[in-house]
Parts: structure tokens; C-alpha cells; sequence
């Protein structure tokens, strides 16, 4: 499976973007689709993620409560609605798709290329 991430971007401190990751097949309900960050200089971390099945959302500390992720299964896409962004969000986010939830990157078998989100304050 190819997954395509984008919607990322330049925006305020305090302001929002949307990231879809759109997926080249149809998600089975035992996966699981994470978000990923990686800032320069900093080892990639975990955002968030959703079962497709069930659709039971994690989120890393630091984010919940300002970002939501969602799906689309008719689309086999999900969204990362990242509200209130602050300088420390700015990184490349990328969505991955595996069969077990987990919050290392091992967990996860396919990787989209990224998404650029830059954070002005």
C-alpha cells in the first residue's frame, strides 16, 4: 500500500491546519494508522493514531485536546486537525500504517513521504 500525506504548510502560532493521508487501497479493519513528527535535529515521535475498526484514537501528551485524528473510510484517508499549533508542532509529519497499534515507529509497516508544517510565533 502507497500512502500520501499532505496539507501541510506556514501558519500563526494559535492557528490550524488539516493533514489528510490518503492510502492507494482499502484499510483493513485491523490496521491502524499513525501520525508521526520529526523536527531537525530530533528523533521522530509519536503523534496519534486510530484503529480503523474501531476507530479507538491515542494521542501523545503533548498534542491531545489540540489535535484530532479521524477517518474516512469511503476515502481510505485520515485526517490530523491540528488546532492552536505552537512553534514546538513545526516538524515533518508523516502517516504510517501498520497492523498493531504501537507508538515506535517499528509498529508500522508502510510510510508516506511527509508533510512540512512550519509554525511562526
Amino acid at each position: 500500500v502507497q500512502l500520501q500525506a499532505s496539507g501541510g504548510g506556514l501558519v500563526q502560532a494559535g492557528g490550524s491546519l488539516r493533514l489528510s493521508c490518503a492510502a492507494s487501497r482499502r484499510i483493513y479493519s485491523s490496521g491502524v494508522v499513525g501520525w508521526f513528527r520529526q523536527a531537525p535535529g530530533k528523533e521522530r515521535e509519536f503523534v496519534a493514531a486510530i484503529r480503523w475498526g474501531s476507530g479507538i484514537r491515542y494521542y501523545e501528551d503533548s498534542v491531545r485536546g489540540r489535535f484530532t485524528i479521524s477517518k474516512d473510510s469511503a476515502k481510505n484517508t485520515v485526517y490530523l486537525q491540528m488546532n492552536n499549533l505552537k512553534p514546538d508542532d513545526a516538524a515533518v509529519y508523516y502517516c504510517a500504517m501498520g497492523s498493531e497499534y504501537g507508538t515506535t515507529q517499528a509498529s508500522y509497516n508502510y510510510w508516506g513521504q511527509g508533510t512540512l508544517v512550519t509554525v511562526s510565533s
